[in-house]
Protein backbone atom coordinates (compact mmCIF):
# COMPACT_ATOMS: atom_id res chain seq x y z
CA UNK A 1 0.00 0.00 0.00
CA UNK A 2 1.70 2.95 -1.01
CA UNK A 3 1.76 6.33 0.83
CA UNK A 4 -0.88 8.24 -0.84
CA UNK A 5 -3.32 5.27 -0.46
CA UNK A 6 -2.65 4.95 3.01
CA UNK A 7 -2.87 9.39 3.62
CA UNK A 8 -6.48 9.31 1.53
CA UNK A 9 -7.66 6.20 3.78
CA UNK A 10 -6.81 7.89 7.23
CA UNK A 11 -8.87 11.07 5.75
CA UNK A 12 -11.89 9.06 4.85
CA UNK A 13 -11.51 7.73 8.60
CA UNK A 14 -12.51 10.68 10.28
CA UNK A 15 -14.76 11.91 7.18
CA UNK A 16 -12.36 14.30 5.28
CA UNK A 17 -13.31 13.30 1.69
CA UNK A 18 -12.31 15.99 -0.29
CA UNK A 19 -8.86 15.74 1.48
CA UNK A 20 -8.76 11.91 0.25
CA UNK A 21 -9.67 13.05 -2.81
CA UNK A 22 -6.88 15.46 -3.56
CA UNK A 23 -4.87 12.67 -2.89
CA UNK A 24 -5.91 10.02 -5.13
CA UNK A 25 -8.93 11.67 -7.42
CA UNK A 26 -6.79 11.05 -10.92
CA UNK A 27 -5.86 7.28 -10.28
CA UNK A 28 -7.76 4.72 -11.34
CA UNK A 29 -5.91 1.37 -9.95
CA UNK A 30 -8.16 -0.76 -7.73
CA UNK A 31 -7.38 0.84 -4.05
CA UNK A 32 -8.15 3.90 -5.51
CA UNK A 33 -11.02 3.57 -7.55
CA UNK A 34 -12.21 1.88 -3.92
CA UNK A 35 -11.27 5.11 -1.78
CA UNK A 36 -12.84 7.62 -4.41
CA UNK A 37 -15.93 5.70 -4.61
CA UNK A 38 -16.17 6.10 -0.54
CA UNK A 39 -15.60 9.44 -1.01
CA UNK A 40 -18.10 10.18 -3.16
CA UNK A 41 -20.30 8.52 -1.07
CA UNK A 42 -19.76 10.61 2.07
CA UNK A 43 -19.72 13.68 -0.58
CA UNK A 44 -23.55 12.51 -1.23
CA UNK A 45 -23.27 11.42 -4.87
CA UNK A 46 -24.68 7.58 -4.55
CA UNK A 47 -24.71 6.67 -8.66
CA UNK A 48 -20.70 7.93 -8.72
CA UNK A 49 -19.75 5.70 -5.43
CA UNK A 50 -21.80 3.10 -6.53
CA UNK A 51 -20.28 3.01 -9.98
CA UNK A 52 -16.57 3.60 -8.34
CA UNK A 53 -16.88 1.00 -6.21
CA UNK A 54 -18.55 -1.73 -8.79
CA UNK A 55 -15.57 -1.06 -11.41
CA UNK A 56 -12.98 -1.86 -8.18
CA UNK A 57 -14.73 -4.76 -7.44
CA UNK A 58 -14.04 -5.84 -10.79
CA UNK A 59 -10.72 -4.72 -11.08
CA UNK A 60 -9.83 -6.67 -7.93
CA UNK A 61 -11.22 -9.60 -9.25
CA UNK A 62 -11.17 -13.49 -8.02
CA UNK A 63 -7.22 -12.79 -6.98
CA UNK A 64 -7.96 -10.60 -4.44
CA UNK A 65 -11.30 -11.97 -2.73
CA UNK A 66 -10.75 -10.07 0.59
CA UNK A 67 -10.41 -6.51 -1.47
CA UNK A 68 -13.32 -7.49 -3.88
CA UNK A 69 -15.46 -8.12 -0.59
CA UNK A 70 -14.57 -5.19 0.95
CA UNK A 71 -16.07 -3.40 -2.08
CA UNK A 72 -18.83 -5.26 -1.95
CA UNK A 73 -19.77 -3.93 1.54
CA UNK A 74 -18.99 -0.70 0.82
CA UNK A 75 -21.27 -0.51 -2.61
CA UNK A 76 -24.20 -2.05 -0.22
CA UNK A 77 -23.77 0.50 2.13
CA UNK A 78 -23.78 3.01 -0.52
CA UNK A 79 -26.95 0.98 -1.60
CA UNK A 80 -28.84 1.42 1.99
CA UNK A 81 -28.50 4.72 1.58
CA UNK A 82 -29.70 5.08 -1.48
CA UNK A 83 -32.74 2.81 -0.07
CA UNK A 84 -31.98 0.08 -2.30
CA UNK A 85 -33.42 -2.47 -0.02
CA UNK A 86 -33.24 -5.48 -2.13
CA UNK A 87 -29.69 -5.37 -3.39
CA UNK A 88 -27.67 -5.30 -0.17
CA UNK A 89 -29.60 -8.48 1.38
CA UNK A 90 -28.10 -10.37 -1.73
CA UNK A 91 -24.34 -9.13 -1.76
CA UNK A 92 -23.71 -8.76 1.73
CA UNK A 93 -23.83 -12.56 2.83
CA UNK A 94 -20.85 -13.47 0.19
CA UNK A 95 -18.93 -10.74 1.73
CA UNK A 96 -19.61 -10.92 5.25
CA UNK A 97 -18.15 -14.83 5.01
CA UNK A 98 -15.63 -13.83 2.46
CA UNK A 99 -14.05 -11.05 4.91
CA UNK A 100 -14.53 -13.73 8.33
CA UNK A 101 -12.48 -16.16 6.44
CA UNK A 102 -9.53 -14.04 5.60
CA UNK A 103 -9.59 -13.09 9.24
CA UNK A 104 -11.63 -9.11 8.75
CA UNK A 105 -13.52 -9.28 11.42
CA UNK A 106 -14.13 -5.57 11.87
CA UNK A 107 -15.05 -5.44 8.77
CA UNK A 108 -17.48 -8.23 8.98
CA UNK A 109 -18.60 -6.78 11.41
CA UNK A 110 -19.48 -4.17 9.66
CA UNK A 111 -21.23 -5.93 7.03
CA UNK A 112 -23.89 -7.57 9.78
CA UNK A 113 -24.53 -4.29 11.04
CA UNK A 114 -25.71 -3.09 7.23
CA UNK A 115 -27.41 -5.85 7.21
CA UNK A 116 -29.71 -5.41 10.75
CA UNK A 117 -30.46 -1.49 9.21
CA UNK A 118 -31.68 -3.62 6.48
CA UNK A 119 -33.79 -5.60 8.26
CA UNK A 120 -35.03 -2.92 10.78
CA UNK A 121 -36.19 -0.80 7.61
CA UNK A 122 -38.27 -3.49 6.27
CA UNK A 123 -40.05 -4.03 9.99
CA UNK A 124 -38.33 -6.98 10.98
CA UNK A 125 -36.68 -6.31 14.27
CA UNK A 126 -36.32 -9.16 15.27
CA UNK A 127 -34.19 -10.77 12.37
CA UNK A 128 -32.40 -7.59 12.99
CA UNK A 129 -31.55 -8.27 16.63
CA UNK A 130 -30.14 -11.62 15.69
CA UNK A 131 -28.00 -9.94 13.18
CA UNK A 132 -26.49 -7.57 15.50
CA UNK A 133 -25.84 -10.40 18.24
CA UNK A 134 -23.54 -12.20 15.84
CA UNK A 135 -20.37 -10.45 17.54
CA UNK A 136 -21.70 -8.51 20.37
CA UNK A 137 -18.96 -9.32 22.69
CA UNK A 138 -16.35 -8.40 19.38
CA UNK A 139 -13.20 -5.36 20.08
CA UNK A 140 -14.66 -2.24 17.66
CA UNK A 141 -13.36 0.41 16.46
CA UNK A 142 -15.48 3.76 18.12
CA UNK A 143 -17.35 4.46 14.59
CA UNK A 144 -18.71 0.84 14.54
CA UNK A 145 -19.58 0.84 18.30
CA UNK A 146 -21.63 3.67 17.46
CA UNK A 147 -23.13 2.47 14.54
CA UNK A 148 -24.14 -0.51 16.35
CA UNK A 149 -25.97 1.52 19.04
CA UNK A 150 -28.02 2.76 16.72
CA UNK A 151 -29.14 -0.66 15.47
CA UNK A 152 -29.94 -1.30 18.51
CA UNK A 153 -31.64 1.84 19.60
CA UNK A 154 -33.62 1.53 16.50
CA UNK A 155 -34.50 -1.96 17.64
CA UNK A 156 -35.73 -0.98 20.79
CA UNK A 157 -37.84 2.15 19.18
CA UNK A 158 -39.49 -0.47 17.09
CA UNK A 159 -40.42 -2.41 19.86
CA UNK A 160 -41.39 0.65 21.98
CA UNK A 161 -38.56 0.06 24.39
CA UNK A 162 -37.94 3.25 25.61
CA UNK A 163 -35.29 2.57 28.52
CA UNK A 164 -33.43 0.23 26.25
CA UNK A 165 -33.57 3.25 23.52
CA UNK A 166 -32.32 5.41 25.65
CA UNK A 167 -29.36 3.45 26.91
CA UNK A 168 -28.25 2.69 23.50
CA UNK A 169 -28.43 6.17 22.61
CA UNK A 170 -26.56 6.71 25.56
CA UNK A 171 -23.47 4.56 24.02
CA UNK A 172 -24.00 5.78 20.66
CA UNK A 173 -23.09 9.38 21.51
CA UNK A 174 -20.15 8.05 23.53
CA UNK A 175 -18.95 6.29 20.86
CA UNK A 176 -19.21 9.07 18.01
CA UNK A 177 -17.59 11.62 20.02
CA UNK A 178 -15.03 9.21 20.29
CA UNK A 179 -14.92 8.86 16.66
CA UNK A 180 -14.73 12.40 16.11
CA UNK A 181 -16.88 11.98 13.14
CA UNK A 182 -19.07 14.63 12.80
CA UNK A 183 -21.84 12.94 10.00
CA UNK A 184 -22.15 10.30 13.56
CA UNK A 185 -22.34 12.62 16.01
CA UNK A 186 -25.33 14.53 14.20
CA UNK A 187 -26.99 11.21 13.33
CA UNK A 188 -26.70 10.19 17.06
CA UNK A 189 -28.36 13.71 17.98
CA UNK A 190 -30.92 13.05 15.45
CA UNK A 191 -31.88 9.74 16.77
CA UNK A 192 -32.19 10.94 20.52
CA UNK A 193 -34.30 13.53 19.90
CA UNK A 194 -37.27 11.32 18.67
CA UNK A 195 -37.33 9.99 22.14
CA UNK A 196 -38.62 13.66 23.13
CA UNK A 197 -40.78 13.84 19.98
CA UNK A 198 -44.55 12.41 20.20
CA UNK A 199 -44.45 8.70 19.39
CA UNK A 200 -48.59 7.64 19.62
CA UNK A 201 -51.58 9.50 20.35
CA UNK A 202 -53.43 8.47 23.95
CA UNK A 203 -57.31 8.06 23.37
CA UNK A 204 -59.29 7.59 26.65
CA UNK A 205 -62.93 7.86 27.41
CA UNK A 206 -62.79 10.42 24.26
CA UNK A 207 -60.13 12.55 24.46
CA UNK A 208 -56.72 12.59 23.00
CA UNK A 209 -53.33 14.06 23.34
CA UNK A 210 -50.14 13.17 22.07
CA UNK A 211 -47.80 11.13 23.96
CA UNK A 212 -43.72 10.34 24.13
CA UNK A 213 -41.83 7.33 23.74
CA UNK A 214 -41.70 6.91 27.53
CA UNK A 215 -45.11 7.89 28.58
CA UNK A 216 -46.64 5.09 26.01
CA UNK A 217 -44.28 2.53 27.83
CA UNK A 218 -45.00 4.26 31.33
CA UNK A 219 -48.82 3.25 30.43
CA UNK A 220 -48.75 -0.42 30.95
CA UNK A 221 -50.48 -1.62 34.14
CA UNK A 222 -52.36 -4.68 35.75
CA UNK A 223 -55.31 -2.22 35.72
CA UNK A 224 -54.93 -0.57 32.09
CA UNK A 225 -56.19 -2.59 28.85
CA UNK A 226 -54.22 -1.03 25.90
CA UNK A 227 -55.41 -1.43 22.44
CA UNK A 228 -52.22 -0.87 20.90
CA UNK A 229 -52.34 0.30 17.05
CA UNK A 230 -48.36 0.73 17.08
CA UNK A 231 -47.93 -2.85 17.55
CA UNK A 232 -51.17 -4.37 16.46
CA UNK A 233 -51.83 -6.08 19.67
CA UNK A 234 -54.52 -5.73 22.54
CA UNK A 235 -52.44 -5.93 26.66
CA UNK A 236 -52.67 -5.98 29.63
CA UNK A 237 -49.48 -5.91 31.86
CA UNK A 238 -47.31 -9.15 30.53
CA UNK A 239 -50.42 -10.62 28.56
CA UNK A 240 -50.48 -9.42 24.95
CA UNK A 241 -52.86 -11.06 22.11
CA UNK A 242 -51.06 -10.21 18.82
CA UNK A 243 -53.80 -8.97 15.43
CA UNK A 244 -51.10 -7.89 13.28
CA UNK A 245 -52.68 -10.23 11.09
CA UNK A 246 -55.86 -9.78 11.42
CA UNK A 247 -56.70 -6.23 10.35
CA UNK A 248 -60.58 -6.73 10.28
CA UNK A 249 -60.11 -7.85 14.04
CA UNK A 250 -57.89 -5.03 15.26
CA UNK A 251 -60.14 -2.35 13.52
CA UNK A 252 -62.97 -3.72 15.42
CA UNK A 253 -61.17 -3.96 18.45
CA UNK A 254 -59.39 -0.22 18.03
CA UNK A 255 -63.49 1.52 17.92
CA UNK A 256 -64.52 -0.72 20.71
CA UNK A 257 -61.65 0.76 22.61
CA UNK A 258 -62.03 4.12 21.66
CA UNK A 259 -65.74 4.14 22.98
CA UNK A 260 -65.33 2.52 25.99
CA UNK A 261 -66.58 2.55 28.10
CA UNK A 262 -69.71 3.07 26.12
CA UNK A 263 -70.74 0.70 22.93
CA UNK A 264 -70.29 1.08 19.43
CA UNK A 265 -73.26 0.59 16.70
CA UNK A 266 -73.61 -2.28 14.20
CA UNK A 267 -73.48 0.38 11.42
CA UNK A 268 -70.43 2.22 12.63
CA UNK A 269 -68.64 -1.24 12.98
CA UNK A 270 -69.42 -2.44 9.72
CA UNK A 271 -69.03 0.72 7.75
CA UNK A 272 -65.31 1.30 9.35
CA UNK A 273 -63.80 -2.18 9.52
CA UNK A 274 -65.79 -3.62 6.17
CA UNK A 275 -65.53 -0.31 4.27
CA UNK A 276 -68.95 -0.77 3.25
CA UNK A 277 -71.33 2.17 1.69
CA UNK A 278 -74.78 0.24 1.44
CA UNK A 279 -75.35 -2.45 4.45
CA UNK A 280 -76.96 -5.47 4.11
CA UNK A 281 -78.03 -8.78 5.97
CA UNK A 282 -74.40 -10.04 4.76
CA UNK A 283 -72.75 -7.65 6.70
CA UNK A 284 -74.35 -7.65 10.10
CA UNK A 285 -73.86 -11.58 9.43
CA UNK A 286 -70.09 -10.97 8.67
CA UNK A 287 -69.99 -8.97 11.36
CA UNK A 288 -71.34 -11.48 13.62
CA UNK A 289 -68.39 -13.73 12.97
CA UNK A 290 -65.84 -11.85 13.21
CA UNK A 291 -67.42 -10.59 16.54
CA UNK A 292 -66.92 -14.24 17.75
CA UNK A 293 -63.91 -14.62 16.29
CA UNK A 294 -62.64 -11.46 17.95
CA UNK A 295 -63.90 -12.68 21.41
CA UNK A 296 -62.36 -15.80 21.52
CA UNK A 297 -59.02 -14.24 20.73
CA UNK A 298 -59.32 -11.62 23.29
CA UNK A 299 -61.29 -14.34 26.02
CA UNK A 300 -57.75 -14.11 28.57
CA UNK A 301 -57.91 -10.20 28.92
CA UNK A 302 -60.83 -8.96 27.88
CA UNK A 303 -64.86 -9.88 26.80
CA UNK A 304 -66.91 -8.25 23.82
CA UNK A 305 -70.34 -8.12 24.66
CA UNK A 306 -73.74 -7.94 22.82
CA UNK A 307 -76.24 -4.44 23.43
CA UNK A 308 -79.28 -3.54 22.33
CA UNK A 309 -77.31 -1.00 19.61
CA UNK A 310 -74.12 -2.53 19.39
CA UNK A 311 -70.88 -3.83 21.16
CA UNK A 312 -69.28 -2.97 24.34
CA UNK A 313 -65.07 -4.13 25.29
CA UNK A 314 -65.23 -5.34 28.91
CA UNK A 315 -62.10 -5.63 30.17
CA UNK A 316 -61.61 -8.69 32.50
CA UNK A 317 -59.84 -7.57 35.60
CA UNK A 318 -58.66 -4.14 34.35
CA UNK A 319 -60.59 -1.53 35.32
CA UNK A 320 -59.63 1.14 32.63
CA UNK A 321 -59.39 0.70 28.49
CA UNK A 322 -57.31 2.85 26.14
CA UNK A 323 -56.32 3.24 22.62
CA UNK A 324 -52.50 3.57 21.31
CA UNK A 325 -53.04 5.22 18.16
CA UNK A 326 -50.42 5.92 15.68
CA UNK A 327 -49.14 9.81 16.16
CA UNK A 328 -50.48 10.80 12.53
CA UNK A 329 -53.86 10.26 11.90
CA UNK A 330 -53.37 9.94 8.16
CA UNK A 331 -54.40 7.29 5.73
CA UNK A 332 -50.95 6.38 4.26
CA UNK A 333 -48.89 7.17 7.08
CA UNK A 334 -46.76 4.53 7.15
CA UNK A 335 -45.05 5.27 3.93
CA UNK A 336 -44.65 9.44 5.64
CA UNK A 337 -43.19 7.59 8.04
CA UNK A 338 -40.89 5.52 6.13
CA UNK A 339 -40.14 9.48 3.83
CA UNK A 340 -39.58 11.13 7.50
CA UNK A 341 -35.98 9.61 7.37
CA UNK A 342 -35.13 12.16 5.18
CA UNK A 343 -33.58 9.92 2.66
CA UNK A 344 -35.27 9.56 -1.00
CA UNK A 345 -37.05 6.38 -1.67
CA UNK A 346 -37.74 4.40 -4.79
CA UNK A 347 -41.78 3.02 -4.95
CA UNK A 348 -40.66 -0.42 -5.04
CA UNK A 349 -38.06 -0.04 -1.85
CA UNK A 350 -41.09 1.56 -0.12
CA UNK A 351 -43.47 -1.56 -1.25
CA UNK A 352 -40.58 -3.93 0.20
CA UNK A 353 -40.48 -2.34 3.22
CA UNK A 354 -43.96 -2.24 3.61
CA UNK A 355 -44.61 -5.57 2.43
CA UNK A 356 -47.43 -4.11 -0.21
CA UNK A 357 -47.47 -4.17 -3.59
CA UNK A 358 -45.80 -1.68 -5.85
CA UNK A 359 -49.30 -0.18 -7.62
CA UNK A 360 -50.55 0.38 -4.09
CA UNK A 361 -47.77 1.64 -2.64
CA UNK A 362 -47.51 4.26 -6.28
CA UNK A 363 -51.66 4.77 -5.56
CA UNK A 364 -50.24 6.29 -2.08
CA UNK A 365 -47.69 8.37 -3.39
CA UNK A 366 -49.85 10.08 -6.13
CA UNK A 367 -51.90 10.88 -3.44
CA UNK A 368 -49.66 12.23 -1.11
CA UNK A 369 -48.18 14.50 -4.15
CA UNK A 370 -51.29 15.50 -4.75
CA UNK A 371 -51.84 16.78 -1.44
CA UNK A 372 -48.65 18.73 -1.44
CA UNK A 373 -46.87 16.42 0.99
CA UNK A 374 -44.06 14.57 -0.69
CA UNK A 375 -42.36 15.64 -4.11
CA UNK A 376 -40.75 13.11 -6.48
CA UNK A 377 -37.33 13.92 -8.36
CA UNK A 378 -36.14 12.04 -11.69
CA UNK A 379 -37.97 10.21 -13.98
CA UNK A 380 -38.75 6.48 -14.63
CA UNK A 381 -36.83 3.91 -13.23
CA UNK A 382 -34.94 6.98 -11.35
CA UNK A 383 -37.49 8.55 -9.64
CA UNK A 384 -37.16 9.15 -6.24
CA UNK A 385 -39.63 10.48 -3.94
CA UNK A 386 -39.07 12.38 -0.21
CA UNK A 387 -40.66 15.07 2.07
CA UNK A 388 -40.54 18.33 0.62
CA UNK A 389 -39.21 20.27 4.05
CA UNK A 390 -36.30 18.15 4.68
CA UNK A 391 -33.02 19.07 3.69
CA UNK A 392 -30.71 16.64 2.77
CA UNK A 393 -27.94 15.47 5.33
CA UNK A 394 -24.97 12.83 5.71
CA UNK A 395 -25.75 10.12 7.65
CA UNK A 396 -24.19 7.57 9.23
CA UNK A 397 -24.85 5.13 6.07
CA UNK A 398 -22.20 6.87 4.34
CA UNK A 399 -19.29 4.66 5.14
CA UNK A 400 -18.00 6.10 8.60
CA UNK A 401 -15.65 3.12 9.37
CA UNK A 402 -12.28 3.69 8.01
CA UNK A 403 -11.45 1.35 5.11
CA UNK A 404 -8.29 -0.96 5.72
CA UNK A 405 -5.77 -2.30 3.03
CA UNK A 406 -3.45 -5.01 3.38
Amino acid sequence: MDALIAAAGRALATGDALGALNRIALRDDPPALALRGIAMAQLGELARAKTLLRNAARAFGGGEPLARARCVVAEAEVALAARDLSGPRKSLDAACAALEAHGDRINAAHARYLQARCLLLMGQPDDAQRALAADASAPLPASLRASRALVAAGIALRRLQAAQARDALRRAEQAARESGIAALIAEVERAAHSLAAPAARLIAQGETRPVTLEQAQALSSPHRLIVDACLYAVRVADTSVSLASRPVLFSLASLLGEAWPGDVPRQTLIASAFRARAIDESHRARLRVEIGRLRALLRPIADVTATKRGFALMPALASEVVVLARPVDEKHAAVLALLGDGESWSSSALALALGSSQRSVQRALDALAGAGKIQSVGAGRARRWMLPSVIGFATTLLLPTPWTND
